[in-house]
C-alpha cells in the first residue's frame, strides 16, 4: 500500500524553521567566536570564556600565529622582547651618602619576560585583562613586583659610600645591585639582563668646590712645571758655562809663545804662496812676529826696530 507524501505547503514551515535555526546558530557562532592573533615577539595567553560559568586557560601560543576561530576565545599577548625601565632618584628622591651629601642618580634596568613562564606571569603578577595593551600588561607586573625592591636596593648600595667616592665605584655598585636583583628574580618570570647606575649629580655647592679645587690644582701644577723648566734651563746654562770655562782653560794652556809664532809663520807662508800678493816690510819683534802697537820713531830710541819682509 503506497503512503502519500504530505503536501508541499505543509512541509515549508518545517524547512523554514530549520533554516532559521541554522542561520541563527551560525550568526551566534560568528558573533561569539574569534581567531586570536599573536604577533612576532609575543607569547599569547589563550583563554576560553563561557556564557555561564568561568573562563578557563586553553594554552600558550608563540607568535607569529593564531589559534584558529573558536568559541569565546580571548588572548592576552605578552611581549618577550627586552624592556628598559629607568628609575630616577632626584628632587625629593635624592639619596644621602654616608657623609650626608644629597646624591641624585638614575638606575637603568634591562629585562624581559621568560617565554616559558608567561602563564605564571599573567596569573601571578599581572592584574589586567585582554583589553589592555601588551606594554601595559608588562608595566603593571613590573610595578607590582620589581620596581620597589629595585629602588630599595639602589638606595642601600649608594648609601654605603661617601659622596665623592660614588663616581669611582659606579661599576661596583651596579654589579652588586645586579646580583641582588638576580637573586630576587631567580625563580620568577622576570629575566633581568643588566642593572646600570649612572647620571650621578652632586649638590651645586659641592660641584663648585670641586671645580675650584681642580682649578687650583691645575694652577699649582702649571707653576711647578714652570719651576721645573727654569731649573732645567739653569742646569743647562751651568753645564754650558762649565764647558766654556774648561775649553778656555785648555786653550789658554796651549797658546804658548812658540805655538803663536808657528801659527804666524804658517799664515805668512800661505800668503806668499797665494797667486795675488804684495810684499811689504813691517816691524817685527825678536821672535819674528809682527809688532802690534805704536812704534817709537824718536831719534833717541835705544834699539831701532828691525824690519822683515812680509807678503800679503
Amino acid at each position: 500500500m503506497a503512503i502519500a507524501n504530505p503536501p508541499l505547503s505543509s512541509r515549508l514551515p518545517r524547512v523554514s524553521a530549520v533554516v532559521a535555526v541554522v542561520l541563527v546558530g551560525t550568526l551566534v557562532f560568528l558573533l561569539g567566536s574569534s581567531n586570536p592573533v599573536t604577533p612576532a615577539g609575543f607569547v599569547g595567553y589563550l583563554t576560553r570564556g563561557a556564557i555561564l560559568g568561568h573562563a578557563r586557560f586553553v594554552g600558550l601560543q608563540t607568535g607569529p600565529t593564531s589559534s584558529g576561530r573558536g568559541w569565546l576565545l580571548h588572548v592576552i599577548n605578552v611581549s618577550v622582547t627586552p624592556y628598559t625601565y629607568d628609575e630616577e632618584f632626584s628632587g625629593a628622591e635624592t639619596v644621602l651618602s654616608s657623609d650626608s651629601l644629597k646624591i641624585a642618580f638614575r638606575v637603568h634596568l634591562v629585562w624581559r619576560v621568560r617565554p616559558d613562564r608567561v602563564k605564571q606571569f599573567v596569573e601571578n603578577f599581572s592584574t589586567l585583562s585582554s583589553h589592555d595593551s601588551p606594554d601595559r600588561v608588562v608595566e603593571v607586573a613590573y610595578r607590582n613586583f620589581l620596581r620597589e625592591p629595585l629602588r630599595t636596593y639602589a638606595r642601600d648600595e649608594v648609601q654605603k659610600y661617601k659622596g665623592l667616592e660614588i663616581k669611582d665605584n659606579i661599576e661596583v655598585i651596579g654589579e652588586t645591585l645586579t646580583a641582588r636583583v638576580l637573586k630576587l628574580t631567580n625563580d620568577t618570570p622576570f629575566e633581568v639582563r643588566s642593572v646600570v647606575v649612572g647620571n650621578i649629580q652632586y649638590p651645586a655647592e659641592i660641584v663648585d668646590a670641586v671645580s675650584k679645587k681642580l682649578a687650583a690644582t691645575q694652577e699649582l701644577e702649571r707653576k711647578n712645571t714652570e719651576i721645573e723648566i727654569a731649573k732645567r734651563e739653569k742646569e743647562k746654562r751651568i753645564i754650558e758655562a762649565e764647558g766654556i770655562a774648561q775649553a778656555t782653560q785648555i786653550i789658554s794652556q796651549r797658546l804658548t809663545g812658540a805655538y803663536l809664532q808657528y801659527e804666524a809663520i804658517k799664515a805668512q807662508q800661505e800668503t806668499v804662496n797665494s797667486p795675488n800678493h804684495t810684499t811689504i816690510y813691517i816691524p817685527v819683534g825678536p821672535m819674528g812676529v809682527p809688532i802690534v802697537g805704536n812704534l817709537n820713531v824718536s831719534p833717541n830710541a835705544d834699539h831701532p826696530s828691525k824690519e822683515a819682509p812680509t807678503s800679503r
